[in-house]
C-alpha cells in the first residue's frame, strides 16, 4: 500500500481575495482610502515628520534695572536700587527681585531671652540646657532661664542681639514699585547636528531699539516690566509681592531649517509655579535672609533683613528641524498599515445588518473556505506473515518495510 503525502515545511499559504463589482462598495472603498491619505498628509505636514529634529542648546543671563524709594520703620525714607533688591547671586537661568522685607536693626553679638515663637518657655534654669539648640533656635541657650516681657519667660541664648521679632511682612509691600523694574534677559541658542547658532537679541536690533522697544507693540522686545510679566502669568502683583513666589518665563524656539534662519524666532510665555494659597499649602510665598555689616565704635553690628520677594526662573525648550528623506521614508512605511482599516470596515458593512443577506451570504461563501481536519498522512501497513497491524505517521521514501514504527495494534481476523 502507498500514498504520497506533502510535506508540510514544503507548502505556501495565500490569502483568497474576493471581487464584488458594486458602484456602492467602489465608492466607499476610494472614498476611505482618499480620507486616510488626507489624514496622513495632514499629520505629516502639521507635525514635520518628513524632518530631522535637533534639541536645542541655550545659556541664559539677566540684567535687571530700577530704583525704589521706600519707607522703613525706625529707619526713614530709604532708596534702593539693584545692588539692594536683587538679592544674593541665584542660579544661573534665573534672577529675584525683593518686594518686601522685615528689618531688624543694630544687632551685635551677646545674650539675649529668646523670642517665644522660637524659644523655650520657662520657670526656673533647670528647664534650660546650656549649650543645646535646634533648626528653630537663633543661638546657643547660656543654661539661664529669663524674663522675655512682663508675662513670658524663656531660656536665654548666645546669639546677634536683639532677635527678629515679626514675622508676618508688611502689608502693603514696602517694594510694590518694583512692578515698574525691568529685566534684559539674554537667550543665546545653538543647533549642534545642523550647525545653527541664533540669539532672542536679533541682529536689527541696535541700542537705539532697545532703549525704547515696549512688549505691548513688539512681541519680540527682549525687555520685560516686571508687572506685565506677572500680570501675563494671571497674577496681581501687589497681592504677590507681599509673601512673594515664583514666576516661570519660558521661550520656546520652535524652528523649521527648510526656510531662511531668520524665521527661527523664539515665543514668550509666562506662569506663576508656586502655590499661591496660604491655606493650601505651609510656608507660601518666597522669602530668605541676608545682613549688611558695618562697625560702631570698634563692635561688630549688622542689619538683618527677611527679603520677601519674586523668582523669575527663565526654562528655554526647542526644537528645529530639517528635511531628511530617510524620515519621509520611515513615516510613509509606518503609515501604509492605516489602508487596512478600509477593508476592515467593509468586511463589518458586509458582514452586518447594513448589507442584504444574500450578497452577504454569498460573499461570505466565496471569501471563507471550511475544511475539515483530516489525518491524511497515516498509512496503515498489514503483511500477511504477522498478527500485527503497522502504523506510519510521517511519509518516508523509503520502502514501507524499512519504515520505523511508531503504533502497533493486534491484528483482528474477519
Amino acid at each position: 500500500m502507498h500514498r504520497s503525502m506533502v510535506c508540510p515545511l514544503c507548502t505556501y499559504d495565500t490569502t483568497k481575495l474576493v471581487r464584488i463589482h458594486s458602484v456602492r462598495l467602489g465608492s466607499l472603498k476610494w472614498t476611505l482610502n482618499a480620507t486616510i491619505l488626507l489624514f496622513i498628509c495632514m499629520v505629516m505636514l502639521w507635525n514635520r515628520k518628513y524632518q530631522h529634529f535637533d534639541l536645542v542648546v541655550s545659556s541664559v543671563t539677566a540684567k535687571v534695572k530700577g530704583v525704589a524709594h521706600m519707607h522703613l520703620p525706625g529707619q526713614g525714607d530709604v532708596i534702593w536700587d539693584v545692588a539692594d533688591y536683587s538679592g544674593p547671586s541665584q542660579d544661573k537661568n534665573s534672577f529675584f527681585v525683593v518686594t518686601n522685607v522685615i528689618v531688624t536693626k543694630k544687632q551685635k553679638q551677646g545674650r539675649c531671652p529668646e523670642p517665644p515663637v522660637s524659644g523655650r518657655l520657662c520657670r526656673h534654669d533647670d528647664d534650660c540646657e546650656r549649650g543645646s539648640w535646634d533648626q528653630h533656635s537663633n543661638g546657643i541657650q547660656t543654661g539661664s532661664c529669663v524674663m522675655f516681657d512682663m508675662l513670658t519667660r524663656t531660656c536665654e541664648v548666645n546669639a546677634w542681639c536683639p532677635i527678629e521679632t515679626k514675622t508676618s511682612p508688611p502689608r502693603p509691600a514696602l517694594l510694590a514699585s518694583a512692578e515698574n523694574f525691568t529685566v534684559l534677559i539674554k537667550n543665546n541658542i545653538r543647533f549642534p547636528a545642523f550647525n545653527v547658532s541664533r540669539r532672542n537679541i536679533l541682529p536689527e536690533m541696535n541700542d537705539s531699539y532697545l532703549r525704547i522697544c515696549q512688549r505691548a507693540n513688539d512681541s519680540l522686545c527682549p525687555i520685560f516690566r516686571l508687572g506685565d510679566v506677572v500680570r501675563e502669568a494671571g497674577e496681581n502683583f501687589s497681592h504677590m509681592a507681599m509673601e512673594g513666589g515664583v514666576i516661570g518665563i519660558q521661550i520656546k524656539w520652535d524652528c523649521n531649517l527648510d526656510y531662511l534662519t531668520r524665521h527661527c524666532l523664539p515665543k514668550y510665555s509666562f506662569w506663576r509655579l508656586d502655590e499661591k494659597e496660604s491655606n493650601k499649602t505651609l510656608y507660601p510665598g518666597f522669602n530668605f535672609r541676608f545682613a549688611k555689616h558695618n562697625e560702631v565704635n570698634g563692635v561688630e553690628e549688622r542689619t538683618l533683613y527677611k527679603a520677601f520677594g519674586i523668582r523669575f526662573d527663565i526654562m528655554v525648550f526647542g526644537q528645529a528641524g530639517k528635511f531628511s528623506i530617510i524620515q519621509l521614508v520611515v513615516y510613509i512605511g509606518s503609515t501604509l498599515s492605516y489602508y487596512a482599516l478600509t477593508t476592515v470596515l467593509m468586511d463589518w458593512l458586509i458582514g452586518t445588518s447594513c448589507y442584504s443577506s444574500d450578497v452577504r451570504q454569498g460573499y461570505s461563501e466565496k471569501k471563507v473556505e471550511s475544511v475539515v481536519d483530516k489525518q491524511k498522512n497515516i498509512l496503515c501497513v498489514s503483511y500477511v506473515d504477522e498478527d500485527d497491524i503497522r502504523l506510519v505517521k510521517m511519509c518516508h521514501k523509503r520502502r514501507l518495510q524499512d519504515a520505523k514504527t511508531v503504533g502497533v495494534e493486534p491484528r483482528k481476523d474477519t
